[in-house]
């Protein structure tokens, strides 16, 4: 599904050259769900934002699919985000004086389907997160963890092969982020996605079948996870 060969990201901060990420290499199978973990400055958001087309690395190069990506013009990436990638943001980027269901339509709209599919598209998503009671209600009606159920199914709602998700539990309480963890596993299951999860947070990256680390720009371990927490697990802190 996904393949990079030495991505190397440079940002210039005046006369100082922050290498962001240095030779990062690594292959993401169809149907995996793992993780991309690292503390603040370890390099993953900026790996995040070249997996999801929203960047573009200095050097090396980033497949899809086979499909190179890594010197596309904004348009294509924007094309390749809109069919390839469902993302899930810590904040929820949610519009606030829209429900959940016009929330959930607003990238069926930029996809250009028609009306009565794309409502009856957006329900069916919100049901997939057990939201199917909640459609019409506005951002603020709705705790932090349905937010961020809303955001999952507007995520979901174009059937992504990818879902992409960058600190999804960092703005929710301990029993709410084992919630969303537990529904990602269970959409996993159900769907077949490739599922990223970065994260800074073990007990987030536990979840999953492998987790990836970063430390300065570098991939410093690529591990399988034996052991994943299960869906339903309180959280306890190792």
């Amino acid at each position: 599904m996904i393949e990079t060969k030495d991505l190397t990201k440079i940002y210039q901060m005046g006369e100082t050259e922050v290498r962001a990420l240095d030779g990062a290499s690594f292959r993401i199978e169809k149907g995996e769900m793992i993780a991309i973990m690292g503390p603040s400055g370890s390099g993953k958001s900026t790996l995040m934002s070249i997996i999801g087309c929203l960047d573009a690395p200095t050097s090396g190069s980033y497949t899809i699919d086979g499909v190179s990506v890594e010197n596309m013009d904004e348009t294509k990436l924007a094309e390749v985000r809109g069919r390839k990638i469902g993302f899930v943001f810590q904040q929820f980027n949610l519009l606030a004086r829209t429900s959940a269901l016009e929330n959930v339509m607003l990238p069926l709209t930029y996809a250009g389907i028609a009306g009565k599919e794309r409502e009856a598209r957006a329900r069916k998503s919100l049901e997939r997160v057990g939201l199917g009671a909640r459609t019409h209600h506005a951002p603020n009606e709705l705790s932090g963890g349905q937010q961020q159920r809303v955001a999952i199914a507007r995520a979901l709602v174009n059937e992504p092969a990818i879902l992409l998700a960058d600190e999804p539990t960092g703005a929710l309480d301990s029993k709410t982020g084992v919630e969303i963890m537990d529904l990602f596993q269970t959409l996993h299951r159900e769907t077949g996605q490739t599922v990223i999860l970065v994260t800074h947070d073990a007990y987030v990256a536990r979840h999953t079948n492998r987790i990836i680390k970063l430390a300065d720009g570098k991939i410093v371990s690529d591990e399988v996870n034996a052991n994943p927490i299960k869906a339903g697990a309180p959280r306890v802190e190792v």
